[in-house]
Formats: C-alpha cells, sequence, structure tokens
C-alpha cells in the first residue's frame, strides 16, 4: 500500500499520467469497447503509444522517486516536519474557517445578524432542509441551491414543487417557513442570487418573535 501510495504521488506530481504523456485513454478505451484486458492492451500499444514509450515513462518514474524525491527527503529536518505540523494545525484551519464563513450560509449570516445553524441529518431527509435559523422555540428552514450551468433554474423550481410538501410538514412541525437561497460564482466567488429572500427571511424572523 505505502509503494502504491509513493508511485502514485510521484507519478501525479511530474505529470507522466497527463494526456500528452499516456494519451487520452478515456476517449481510447471508448473509441476501442474492448471485451477484455489483452483486447484493450494491443489496441493501445498499436494506436496510442508505444509499449516502449510506456516502459521509458515507468524508467522516468523510477528516476524521480530514487533521484529527485530522495534528494529531497534527505534535505528534510526535525524542524521542518514541526513547522509543517503547526501550519497545519493553526494556519490552515484558520484559512478554512475564514473559507467557510464567506460561504453563503455565513454571508446569510451576517447579513441577518441571526446564528445559522446545520440541519440535523434526519431533518435533511424528512424535510429537505440544509440549514435553520431557531426564533424563540420555532425554527426557520433554509436550503441551498446552486445555480449553474449544470444545475438549470427550471429543474430547481420543478424539484421545489416536490418538496413543498415536506416544507410544509416543516412548518406545521417547528413553526417557521422554509426558504430557497440560490448561490452562483460572481468572479470566482459565491453570491446569493435571489436577494429577495434576506427581505422575506427578516419578515419571517420577526413574525416568529
Amino acid at each position: 500500500m505505502a509503494k502504491e501510495w509513493l508511485l502514485n504521488s510521484a507519478m501525479n506530481r511530474f505529470q507522466l499520467n497527463f494526456k500528452r504523456n499516456v494519451g487520452a485513454t478515456s476517449e481510447s478505451i471508448r473509441k476501442c469497447s474492448p471485451k477484455t484486458l489483452d483486447e484493450w492492451r494491443d489496441y493501445y500499444f498499436k494506436n496510442v503509444k508505444s509499449e516502449e514509450h510506456i516502459a521509458d515513462l515507468g524508467k522516468k518514474l523510477y528516476v524521480k522517486i530514487t533521484e529527485v524525491i530522495q534528494a529531497e527527503v534527505a534535505e528534510i529536518t526535525e524542524q521542518d516536519c514541526i513547522d509543517y505540523m503547526v501550519q497545519l494545525v493553526i494556519n490552515r484551519t484558520f484559512d478554512g474557517y475564514m473559507t467557510e464563513i464567506q460561504t453563503i450560509y455565513g454571508q446569510l449570516q451576517n447579513i441577518l445578524g441571526v446564528k445559522i445553524e446545520p440541519a440535523p441529518d434526519e431533518w435533511d431527509r424528512l424535510f429537505n432542509v440544509d440549514f435553520f435559523i431557531k426564533t424563540g422555540n420555532k425554527y426557520i428552514g433554509l436550503q441551498i441551491k446552486p445555480v449553474n450551468t449544470g444545475i438549470q433554474l427550471p429543474e430547481i423550481f420543478k424539484e421545489y414543487a416536490i418538496q413543498t410538501e415536506t416544507h410544509k410538514k416543516f412548518t406545521a412541525k417547528f413553526g417557521g417557513k422554509v426558504f430557497y437561497i440560490f448561490s452562483e460564482k460572481v468572479n470566482g466567488k459565491k453570491e446569493i442570487a435571489n436577494k429577495d429572500v434576506i427581505r422575506e427571511i427578516r419578515e419571517e424572523i420577526e413574525r416568529l418573535k
């Protein structure tokens, strides 16, 4: 297992499995439509890359591991390892936390000035709710949906119609409505697409007070 991990890490690091080195393997195997491993092997070596070429990549991988990586490992000190662990536990955890609060629910939490919490798994299954806001002894449900090229709005609205009944059950049990928040990427950052929902949630919070 350790050997495979090392081989895989080095192969990816030095990009020996990239298309420019091994060809379009996914495309090629679909074009070949092999019934057996031997059929695919014969096709690949004849039409994509030669057996000698793949062997040369293997030899290159060996050099990278035994010379480049081995030399790098020899330079690592105990202090390097201590510094890395501190950076991982402190710096990267903080960076991850800051990234988290930049997400949609983090933005919404800051805008509304209320605590927004992840819904229990049971609520997700029964009521299709991702997050909730607690107001007194009542709850408001939130469901976040990304809007991008892979998920079209008509599909989301169709899903919303199907989930309406579960949202009604949530309201009947917990008192608050369930709101859809659509998220979209703008200049690489997530933003709330349907900003009118912020006003609606505020009104619901006031209603439940």
